[in-house]
């Protein structure tokens, strides 16, 4: 591997849209035990990158309404340039993620954030060079 390749961090923040309600609440009101209501975001590039009701959006990192995230997930690393990501990014806003394409229950931000997370070929995150363990 080329020692002078640049690398990105690419991480996975996660919310819980009911700020813990969905735990205590949905036995009662469902009877079963949700964990909590997800909404997630890839972080990259120094940029927060999420998809809704407006299609793809970014924002600084935590920088959304709900605050900082409830939990950051380390995906790795990506030797993927910016500019190629950002491409990446812009056709599947003028396509696969045009805000008329939101779905709450089947095409929504969690959908994004798998399909971003394995860009570019289809792999489980090929996008990214994991870390080894310590």
């Amino acid at each position: 591997m080329d020692k002078n390749t640049t690398r990105y961090n690419i991480q996975l923040y996660i919310y819980d849209l009911s700020r813990g309600m969905a735990r205590s609440l949905s036995p009662i009101m469902l009877g079963k035990q949700l964990d909590g209501i997800w909404h997630t975001a890839i972080v990259a590039y120094g940029d927060e990158f999420f998809f809704g009701g407006e299609g793809i959006s970014s924002c600084s990192p935590g920088g959304t309404m709900l605050g900082p995230p409830d939990t950051v997930v380390e995906l790795g690393e990506t030797e993927v340039s910016e500019e190629i990501f950002m491409d990446y990014l812009s056709s599947l806003g003028e396509s696969t993620y045009r805000g008329d394409r939101y779905r709450l229950f089947e095409h929504n931000c969690n959908t994004f954030t798998n399909e971003v997370a394995q860009f570019p070929d289809g792999q489980v995150h090929p996008l990214l060079h994991h870390r080894p363990s310590i």
